[in-house]
């Protein structure tokens, strides 16, 4: 997954992921938001938990 990874898209994953009880996921999107609200740049483990959830 990229590091360009749509906001939009990463907020659609935390909510669904938090309705599944899926914390780890949860965890990976917070992290994902709050680097981009820092301007930095996300990681790229968190970059894949996110891609993985759609696995």
């Amino acid at each position: 997954m990229q590091n360009d990874v749509p906001m939009e898209t990463v907020w659609s994953i935390l909510e669904a992921a938090n309705e599944l009880g899926d914390t780890p996921t949860v965890d990976a999107c917070r992290r994902i938001i709050d680097a981009n609200l820092r301007g930095d740049v996300p990681g790229q483990s968190d970059l894949n938990a996110v891609a993985a959830f759609f696995a």
